[in-house]
């Protein structure tokens, strides 16, 4: 089934493709982006829907956004002509771990992407490498509630509990300032949005050659999270600054 619209279908009652709900989104840019003037990063920005409400709340941030999805990208930028901040957003078409950039940012954001880099400190190293003295990381991955099941792991893959997920980011040289544990609500509510967008298109569209597939897709994934990792899966998302310069 095309990726694309696997990916557009997901998204479609959940923008940001993350367990994160409006106000937790507000609370976690304000304290991101909240000095005025920034130049904003996100790297593996899909629909760019993190920098779009950045820049419809300061109107004098900049920002910059990597994905490997053109199709995301042009919806990206459509959306943001239609808001009236699209000559403020540049939008690069590239793996955001071989991105470069000749200035540095004030802010750099990478939520639920860490598997574009191998992990999260990766993703903190390459978040390094483009953030100015004194700026801010927005990151946001998976842990452990608690012990997960066989089932959990070879799902999801390896991750750790919550106290050492933290441990090792402060052991890499980051210090956060802010952060957001995703509430059983929000899990929840991105996991029906997520299953429950795209059984609804493959019912609508019967006659499309991807419908069968799509709804088999959503009753796989629906699965998997209610016999496998709902009941251990979490998601925290942290305000860093790097405890020395």
């Amino acid at each position: 089934m095309d990726r694309d619209l696997i990916s557009r279908l997901t998204r479609a009652d959940h923008s940001v493709n993350s367990p994160l709900d409006d106000e937790s989104v507000r609370r976690l840019l304000r304290r991101t982006v909240d000095r005025g003037g920034e130049r904003v990063l996100d790297l593996g920005c899909g629909e760019a829907a993190w920098l779009l409400r950045t820049l419809t709340t300061h109107p004098d941030v900049t920002a910059e956004g990597v994905d490997t999805s053109a199709p995301a990208l042009a919806r990206a930028r459509k959306e943001a002509t239609g808001l009236g901040v699209g000559e403020r957003l540049v939008l690069h078409h590239q793996d955001a771990a071989e991105f470069a950039s000749p200035q540095p940012f004030d802010a750099v954001l990478s939520v639920g992407a860490a598997h574009a880099f191998g992990g999260l400190l990766p993703t903190l190293d390459a978040a390094r490498r483009h953030l100015a003295p004194g700026g801010r990381v927005l990151v946001g991955d998976a842990y452990w509630e608690r012990e997960p099941s066989t089932a959990a792991r070879e799902i999801l893959g390896e991750y750790e509990d919550l106290a050492t997920t933290v441990d090792r980011v402060v052991a890499h040289g980051w210090t956060p300032v802010f952060g957001h544990l995703s509430t059983r609500q929000e899990l929840d509510d991105f996991e029906w949005r997520w299953t429950g967008s795209v059984a609804t298109w493959a019912l609508d569209h019967p006659e499309h050659p991807d419908s069968a597939e799509a709804l088999e897709v959503a009753t796989t994934h629906r699965s998997q999270w209610l016999h496998g990792y709902r009941d251990s899966f979490g998601f925290i998302t942290l305000v860093l600054r790097r405890t020395s310069e």
